[in-house]
């Protein structure tokens, strides 16, 4: 047997975004029903950033997640968020594929936010709104594009720049340059910041908005005003991640907010074990601190396409 390897630039060429949210639905699909399980992502600190260790199994599959976030790469010419993944033979433990994970963690991560904005944002939404211009705010942007029909797409970035290069890059898409306060005011918002202190403020978020809380995703980590969460109906990829590392963590350890206020698991909401929002002018948020069956599902499409289509790197790895 001989192990694939897939470069970033491999990678890219495999993915696409409609392909990935299809595979995300069928996975929490998989989550509900028990037929994928994984522990929850294990943290290490270091100086300057984290590394997360995310392993799991999805029918047929399994594998493991290596990713670091460390927000001063931009400034060394670097991506902020770096990932490799192992895709492994659940049966032997033969390792099938090593592939560049930077670009699948993006393309997951914005594919399950939109999919959480199928089932949680009220009826026809036109309007998208972008805290972060960075990578993670491109792949919100089509992701979203490809479920709905966006007549509007804000985006604020604390480097205007960074801001006004990103609505250059997408010009068939209507994005305007915003403040963060007219930004919030959509029919849904993407929060993609690794901030340690709230940028969305509870005044600014209006009746019916749903929220895709995707930047806070370690310990310390948050982007909306703990007043935001109290009221809202707040769905989260997974419990004890959630708890821990997720949007909720900081109002958690503060006493700002009960867990037992957490409404659902998305994977039970995306199965019709529970239901979406209660009324249109209802505030709901989905915490999204990124689940490694996503990854595992979106390696095993990456694989099957490669193997099919040939071409690509194998060596003799064991």
């Amino acid at each position: 047997m001989s192990t694939l390897f897939l470069r970033k630039q491999d990678v890219l060429k495999l993915l696409d975004m409609k392909e990935t949210i299809a595979a995300m639905e069928a996975t929490f699909h998989d989550l509900a029903e028990g037929r994928a399980h994984m522990p929850p992502k294990i943290y290490l600190t270091v100086n300057k950033g984290d590394f997360r260790a995310m392993p799991a199994y999805i029918p047929g599959a399994a594998g493991l997640k290596w990713v670091n976030v460390h927000p001063d790469n931009l400034k060394k010419g670097l991506p902020t968020v770096m990932a490799t993944l192992i895709y492994s033979d659940p049966e032997t433990g033969y390792p099938l594929a090593m592939m560049d994970a930077t670009d699948i963690t993006a393309f997951r991560t914005g594919a399950v936010a939109a999919m959480a904005s199928k089932y949680l944002a009220k009826k026809n939404p036109r309007s998208l709104g972008l805290i972060g211009a960075g990578r993670q705010a491109q792949a919100q942007l089509l992701a979203h594009a490809e479920l709905l029909d966006l007549k509007l797409i804000k985006v604020y970035d604390l480097f205007p720049e960074t801001a006004r290069e990103f609505a250059k890059r997408f010009p068939k898409y209507p994005v305007e340059v915003r403040s963060p306060e007219d930004t919030v005011n959509v029919d849904i918002l993407c929060t993609l910041t690794p901030s340690c202190e709230p940028i969305v403020r509870k005044e600014w978020v209006k009746p019916g908005t749903h929220i895709n809380a995707v930047g806070a995703d370690a310990p310390g980590k948050e982007e909306l005003e703990p007043a935001v969460l109290n009221g809202a109906r707040v769905v989260v990829d997974d419990m004890e991640q959630a708890v821990h590392s997720g949007e909720v963590n900081v109002p958690i350890s503060k006493g700002l907010y009960d867990p037992k206020n957490i409404y659902a698991r998305l994977a039970d909401v995306v199965a019709g074990r529970k239901a979406g929002r209660a009324s249109e002018s209802e505030i709901t948020i989905f915490v999204s601190t990124g689940l490694a069956v996503e990854d595992i599902a979106l390696a095993k499409i990456l694989y099957e396409k490669a193997m099919k289509s040939g071409g690509y790197t194998t060596l003799e790895f064991v």
